[in-house]
């Protein structure tokens, strides 16, 4: 029994210095090709069942192989906009891009239809928002705007409606417009979305 024990001792030592002088050449191995790497995965299990002694540090150079993999996979898929969300052309404070989902911005345009519509050169308290995207601040025709959103300079690109909309007074001081904001940026987005579905 102690030779037995001895033995497995010894092939395990063996396969650890194995293990331990091929890291180098396997580290440039897993940057070559990480996918062969997760493609060894199954086999490597499968002799880890064999021969449970010999071949245990194989699982954990599997997990390895595996895990950058797996962490280059979670950014993409977070960078990825919701279902029904898009991509838009804002950067959030922290400098990230961010979606919006038009159907939740729709819910959330409900709060502006008191003054504003998307629909083509309908005016009400506000100007239309029809075609805001890309238009030079207080041009819609036939609406009465404030010096100040007259002669603001804004061009409503994505970002600047997203930063306007969170507080209209501060962005341009001396408008008429009484919307106190939207402070969810979240929302803010969505709005911004189902905005961009009314330009052409």
């Amino acid at each position: 029994m102690k030779r037995q024990i001895l033995g497995s001792g010894i092939a395990v030592s063996l396969a650890a210095l194995a293990l331990v002088a091929g890291c180098g050449q396997q580290a440039s191995q897993k940057a070559e090709a990480p996918a062969a790497a997760t493609e060894a995965a199954a086999p490597a299990t499968n002799e880890v069942a064999a021969a449970p002694a010999a071949e245990a540090p194989a699982t954990n150079e599997v997990a390895a192989a595996a895990a950058p993999a797996a962490e280059a996979a979670a950014p993409a898929a977070a960078a990825a906009p919701a279902a029904g969300a898009m991509v838009l052309a804002i950067k959030d404070k922290a400098g990230a891009t961010l979606s919006g989902d038009p159907v939740k911005g729709e819910a959330v345009f409900r709060q502006c239809q008191t003054c504003h519509v998307v629909t083509a050169g309908v005016n009400k308290v506000g100007p239309s928002l029809h075609n805001i995207i890309g238009r030079p601040a207080g041009q819609v025709a036939g609406f009465r705007y404030s010096e100040a959103n007259k002669n603001s300079g804004i061009t409503w690109t994505e970002q600047e409606i997203y930063t306007y909309l969170e507080n209209p007074k501060a962005r341009v001081p001396g408008t008429i417009m009484a919307f106190v904001g939207v402070k969810d940026s979240q929302k803010r987005a969505d709005l911004v979305a189902y905005l961009k579905t009314h330009t052409n």
